[in-house]
């Protein structure tokens, strides 16, 4: 059986301003926004590497929990490489992500930190050394 990945589904209270977020902080693009027929807008992005990530909203009748950046069962985190880690990490949180755990840096070289993004997403920032 031949399988592939097809795509991130974050939920948020306001898909819009949580699309605005992921454009500005990951340089996601919007492909599509419909609003569909259980009342959820839906919107379909794609990261600079072409994974496809839709956020979507709360369907009518719908009441969900408060999400949690904390470590759960279930999806934990996704994680997200950068080339400059200080001034990305310095960016996110001027847009409003908050650090949730220090700098690990490992024996590698490899460098991460995790953050909050809107709606309690759990992200994990790392670094690789080149070579």
């Amino acid at each position: 059986m031949a399988l592939k990945f097809d795509h991130i589904h974050l939920k948020a209270k306001d898909p819009d301003t949580t699309a605005a977020w992921y454009v500005e902080a990951f340089g996601f693009k919007i492909n599509e926004r419909i609003v569909r027929p259980a009342g959820d807008i839906f919107i379909r992005c794609t990261s600079t590497d072409g994974t496809v990530i839709v956020i979507s909203g709360q369907k009518n009748g719908e009441t969900l929990p408060q999400g949690s950046s904390r470590n759960t069962f279930g999806l934990e985190h996704f994680a997200i490489a950068t080339d400059d880690f200080d001034g990305d990490l310095a960016r996110l949180q001027k847009l409003g992500a908050k650090q949730l755990a220090p700098e690990t840096k490992l024996p590698s070289g490899i460098r991460f930190t995790f953050i909050e993004a809107p709606d309690d997403v759990r992200i994990e920032l790392m670094w690789f050394p080149k070579g």
